[in-house]
């Protein structure tokens, strides 16, 4: 096996590695606020305009990780700045 084979499989490999790490631990990080904001809203069921507000932004904070994640496997995979200093 050739380098650039070498490098092309490892390139895959940690592909594979990012998008596993970047859409289990969002995942969970999102399980996580949203249980902490039901039991906010069973303990203060009149503020739930400012929990579900708050919820909102974070997930949306939360999932730009893993969209993140996704296009640096892209990259990775597809357009690998790296591989050009393999090919020479």
């Amino acid at each position: 096996m050739n380098e650039l084979q070498q490098f092309s499989m490892l390139s895959t490999i940690v592909a594979g590695v990012v998008i596993a790490l970047g859409t289990m631990l969002p995942a969970i990080a999102m399980g996580r606020a949203i249980a902490s904001a039901l039991e906010a809203l069973a303990r203060q069921p009149e503020a739930e305009k400012t929990i579900t507000r708050t919820l909102f932004i974070g997930l949306a904070m939360i999932e730009s990780l893993a969209i993140y994640c996704l296009v640096i496997a892209l990259i990775v995979l597809f357009r690998n700045p790296l591989l050009e200093y393999f090919l020479k």
